[in-house]
């Protein structure tokens, strides 16, 4: 049958003709494929209606299976699991589901599991599944951790994922891969159960045994497979653009049987953004990072009045509180209709600013990447990017915030921080029309997710472990893993591995009739606490004295401040009282200045994609005046006119290299615009080469276009020997000798220890103190460097290092393309407009915030 003559797609279709809506064709195509029973993946922008792609098609599906009775269809057991990143998430698309819900007479029920949920209702839910339960990764693995988990999803016929590009490339992205498999083993397992009632011991074969007799039978098995294989539940994805999509789809559906059909429905529509720059009235010849934007203020006032609700998106939680502040001190007006959202405040408070943006009571709000993704906040007409995003993906994500309907223009304003960052909103401007994606590449034998899996599936009914060895190797992330490696970690979960097994407290799993289980209670609490992959620093909550929580703040920066100190949060000056049982007790101030928190995390580097798209946009800036062609370029001649005169303004294909001599010392400055991480590193490695030549010191800085080392003596790097010191041969070996990367793999064990079950935080309010799990987990590194060197998260930990923190790929591919380009070395006599932010920043760790102010006029008043 037609998808047109169905039953489900007419009630469908009426009830969005009441609306008048029309559905897209991708819409259309997506419930043509539910229909005929195929998974897929579903690309379109923001604001065209992507999640009723999947989840109309769930109702037309459920419809046209029970078409007489779906009104009076209660209890259908649970039907759609949709699995999204984010809790902001969750109440919103809860909503717009129930509306249509109701709206067709249906008499589903919608169901939120996230870490709010409360315990009765988590109960409820158990007993009695709603038809759609709307969850993130973390409560999804709970769920496995419960005893007969398998019964909840029996009736399971869709999981829908929800913003998979944002998932995918993380942690919380393998969680989704494995527990995804488990849901399409076991869905297969009770299948074939009905054909094979005489499995061993009432254990189902495991699912790829299964798949492989079955395949191997003549045609009446091959339709019992298909009869199986149609009762498995259809896996649909939900992703905005990016660069890597088919491979996003191959992650996703990893776990589906062998020669399983799937699909990628592309919406061919585009999404019409306006980019506007805002300019400061005259170009800083020396710019330098983070102090221009404030000074722009008074041209948001405006933006914000001319529009009916405008979001202004900050990178940093610290940053996004003195916004608002500067907000407010400027414009007194906005009191009431202004608000601050980001993840450190109270959820109840962030909810309230969720709520209002929706009813148009707030008219801006100064928020981070907490309000990024697909909430539908109808009202919002304008955003505001303030500093660099970093990459083209993050800007179209924020710019998709506006215009959050089909057909209307997102309107996004850049706001520089400093002036070069103007290059930036041209290479955006470039990178959106040539449609320029970042990829999101999927994490590779991720063993501390693993590990945590493991021993949940021991908490809640046990496992069998060849049979799950061939499961978990289904999925994208660990077909790889060898057989050696799974005993590995079987050895590790069960006796503590080679180095621990004189101690109890990491023999956690134990083998009971064949099955592998946790059947200590301690062991098995302490486990469904802490089942998640995100590894924050330790935080703790913000109270007033007289009661109301404010937000969290990280203890590292709460134990720097003594009592009567004032700080900000949540947009409010707070006087510190002391600290009492995990909470920061706290009274209101009207001190007019205060401390503004910071948050450990790191800053985002500057993208592959978006970095390749500055380094063209130098080829604009060397052009004829009347030849360039976008205004961000023509503002920045005078910059770029100087930094001719001084050095050198490099093309796409050209390295620029500075050597510069001031009281300080002789200083290198190179230019390759490829992001801190990838400068760190390089810096590290060229002082290393460097020093093989000379015996010599260096300290480092860098930002995202260049990096600097400054050394007490000339440094001997010349046409002679520059393509020699930026090669790519050797390059691991090169790496090792360059940085302490054992000291770098010791700290990034810390996550991979609290991940994998090593150290255990401890119970509600009694959280141990960074500094106590970072030397616990330092112990353990060290005991396993020394007595199992080859143990799998150790390895995990040096191949994060260099993944993560070096991106060594993108390091290799930096040297390759220096092989074959134009090297130039320059040697200005002062410091130079592009020199100037990297020297700025190398002064930032031993000089307050007003003294570096006035250290930076002064050097500027020199330099003019």
């Amino acid at each position: 049958m037609q998808l047109q003559q169905s039953k489900g797609y007419q009630v469908v279709a009426e009830w969005l003709a009441t609306k008048d809506f029309r559905p897209f064709a991708f819409q259309e195509e997506t419930w043509q494929h539910i229909a005929e029973n195929k998974s897929g993946l579903v690309n379109a922008p923001t604001g065209f209606g992507k999640t009723f792609s999947v989840f109309l098609g769930c109702l037309i599906d459920f419809i046209n299976r029970h078409p007489n009775d779906y009104t009076k269809r209660n209890k259908n057991g649970l039907q759609l699991l949709w699995i999204t990143p984010l809790r902001a998430l969750a109440k919103d698309i809860g909503r717009s589901m129930e509306e249509v819900i109701a709206g067709l007479g249906m008499p589903w029920r919608t169901g939120i599991r996230n870490g709010d949920t409360p315990v009765n209702e988590r109960q409820k839910q158990k007993k009695s599944p709603p038809e759609v339960m709307i969850i993130t990764p973390e409560s999804l693995h709970l769920l496995l951790a419960q005893k007969n988990y398998a019964d909840f999803f029996s009736s399971l016929r869709i999981i829908a994922v929800d913003e998979w590009h944002e998932l995918l490339g993380s942690k919380r992205g393998v969680q989704v891969e494995l527990a995804v498999n488990r849901i399409v083993a076991v869905s297969y397992q009770l299948s074939a159960l009905s054909y094979q009632p005489s499995a061993v011991s009432g254990q189902p074969p495991a699912f790829s045994d299964q798949v492989s007799a079955i395949s191997s039978q003549k045609s009446a098995v091959n339709n019992q497979q298909s009869t199986i294989s149609n009762r498995l539940p259809l896996i649909w994805g939900i992703s905005a653009t990016i660069g890597n999509l088919e491979q996003a789809a191959e992650v996703l559906h990893a776990s589906l049987p062998p020669d399983t059909a799937t699909v990628t429905v592309k919406a061919r529509l585009r999404k019409n953004i306006e980019v506007e720059s805002i300019f400061p009235d005259e170009i800083e010849k020396f710019p330098w990072a983070g102090h221009l934007g404030l000074k722009l203020i008074h041209k948001v006032i405006p933006i914000i009045q001319q529009s009916r609700t405008t979001l202004i998106f900050i990178n940093t939680r610290g940053m996004s509180e003195t916004w608002y502040q500067s907000l407010l001190n400027t414009a007194p007006d906005l009191a009431g209709t202004l608000a601050l959202h980001h993840g450190s405040i109270e959820p109840e408070l962030r909810m309230w600013v969720e709520e209002s943006l929706h009813t148009g009571v707030l008219k801006a709000v100064v928020c981070t990447a907490s309000l990024d993704l697909g909430v539908d906040f109808r009202p919002v007409e304008t955003v505001i990017q303030v500093g660099s995003p970093k990459g083209v993906a993050r800007f179209l994500q924020r710019a998709g915030r506006s215009g959050h309907q089909p057909g209307a223009v997102s309107k996004i304003y850049f706001l520089p921080t400093h002036s070069l960052e103007l290059m930036e909103a041209a290479a955006l401007k470039d990178a959106i029309r040539e449609n320029i994606i970042e990829s999101k590449e999927p994490m590779l034998l991720c063993y501390d997710v693993l590990i945590q899996y493991l021993c949940t599936l021991a908490v809640s009914d046990g496992f069998d472990a060849d049979a799950t060895y061939r499961e978990v190797i289904r999925t994208y992330c660990y077909r790889d893993m060898t057989h050696e490696e799974w005993d590995k970690i079987l050895q590790f979960i069960t006796a503590g591995g080679v180095a621990l097994q004189q101690y109890d407290d990491f023999k956690k799993v134990e083998v009971v009739d064949g099955l592998h289980r946790i059947t200590n209670r301690r062991i098995a609490m302490r486990h469904r606490m802490h089942i998640g992959t995100i590894v924050s620093e330790a935080m703790l909550k913000v109270k007033f004295i007289s009661g109301g929580y404010i937000g969290v703040i990280e203890e590292w920066f709460i134990s720097r401040l003594d009592p009567g100190a004032v700080f900000t949060l949540a947009g409010r000056n707070l006087e510190l009282v002391g600290i009492k049982d995990m909470t920061v007790l706290v009274r209101r101030s009207n001190a007019r200045k205060s401390i503004v928190p910071s948050w450990q995390g790191g800053r985002m580097p500057l993208s592959a994609n978006l970095g390749k798209k500055l380094r063209e946009e130098l080829d604009n800036a060397n052009r004829e005046t009347d030849a360039i062609n976008h205004p961000e370029i023509s503002a920045l001649q005078p910059l770029f006119s100087l930094q001719s005169g001084l050095s050198k303004v490099p093309g796409h294909n050209q390295l620029l290299i500075e050597h510069i001599e001031t009281p300080d010392g002789y200083h290198l400055f190179v230019y390759p615009f490829e992001g801190r991480l990838v400068h760190e590193a390089m810096a590290a490695i060229l002082a290393w080469r460097i020093s093989q030549i000379v015996p010599i010191t260096f300290s480092f800085a860098m930002n995202d276009y260049g990096f600097e080392l400054l050394s007490d003596r000339p440094i001997p790097v010349d046409d002679t020997n520059v393509y020699e010191l930026f090669s790519p041969e050797n390059l691991l070996a090169d790496i090792q000798r360059s940085v302490n990367a054992t000291e770098m793999a010791m700290r990034k064990f810390r996550d991979i220890a609290v991940i994998g079950g090593l150290i255990f935080q401890g119970f509600p309010g009694e959280h141990k103190k960074a500094r106590h799990l970072q030397s616990s987990a330092s112990l353990i590194f060290k005991v396993f460097m020394e007595y199992d060197p080859g143990n799998v998260l150790v390895q995990q930990a040096f191949r994060e290092v260099l993944d993560q923190q070096m991106e060594e790929v993108r390091l290799r591919n930096m040297l390759e393309r220096i092989q074959q380009a134009d090297i130039i070395i320059t040697f200005p006599q002062q410091l130079t407009p592009f020199c100037f932010p990297i020297k700025v920043d190398s002064l930032r760790e031993s000089l307050t915030s007003e003294k570096l102010e006035d250290r930076v006029r002064r050097m500027q008043q020199l330099l003019e």
